[in-house]
């Protein structure tokens, strides 16, 4: 497998995405920068966290104008693989790869800390390595995860299956308590119609070696590694 890793003026979580690939799950990755206008012979990409142009006008709004953009859309629209990961899940959505919007979490406070997922659809190309259901725990980092869209759309992504990851307890209760931005539905990550297109708040790349006191995370590298075998 062979990854790129876009890097926005503002990414942060680039290096960590980059180690992961390349150090974790041992395959092929490069990293490219946002000026440029095409894409290396990847078959995933990867758009890292941060706070891409310092989350002027709203997050993600101006980074899905960079020059790159159109090679990622270009690229998704191909069947080819892309994630998008806290702030990448946010350009994902501005895009247009993604349906819905991220607001202001519920608290209007930026929140660091490990939360649990329940995979809701492990018969994806990003969870082939989980269990249905299966709890993980992963940290997220941000301020604006609330995960918004209308009802027709959030009908869609229920019958669809294409949501993938809901906040939950750590035994998989859906509760308000356990929901850490008041997202819609408890959503924490979703996919398009094609199922090659995810996006998810809470950081894989930051939960993927013991000694960051979880790899839950690395199963959804493994997951990507597995599926494109």
């Amino acid at each position: 497998m062979k990854c790129a890793v876009v890097v926005f003026p503002g990414s942060n979580c680039d290096s960590d995405c980059w180690h992961v690939l390349n150090d974790v799950v041992k395959t092929k990755v490069e990293y490219v920068w946002h000026k440029g206008t095409s894409l290396p012979n990847v078959d995933l990409v990867v758009l890292p966290g941060g706070f891409s142009y310092g989350d002027y006008l709203r997050t993600g709004a101006i980074a899905r104008f960079s020059p790159i953009m159109n090679a990622v859309v270009k690229h998704a629209k191909s069947g080819k693989l892309v994630i998008g990961i806290c702030n990448g899940f946010q350009i994902l959505l501005e895009v247009g790869l993604l349906p819905g919007a991220m607001l202001r979490n519920r608290s209007i406070r930026f929140v660091c800390k490990h939360v649990y997922l329940k995979t809701e659809n492990n018969k994806t190309a990003f969870t082939n390595r989980l269990s249905q259901n299966e709890i993980l725990r992963i940290p997220i980092a941000h301020g604006e995860g609330n995960y918004f869209c209308d009802e027709k759309t959030l009908e869609e992504l229920e019958c669809k299956k294409r949501i993938v990851f809901r906040y939950a307890s750590e035994t998989g209760e859906l509760k308000d308590e356990f929901n850490p931005n008041g997202s819609l539905s408890h959503i924490a990550g979703i996919m398009n119609e094609e199922g090659n297109v995810l996006g998810m708040m809470p950081h894989p790349e930051r939960a993927s070696e013991t000694i960051l006191s979880s790899d839950d995370g690395r199963k959804i590298w493994e997951s990507i590694l597995n599926g494109l075998k």
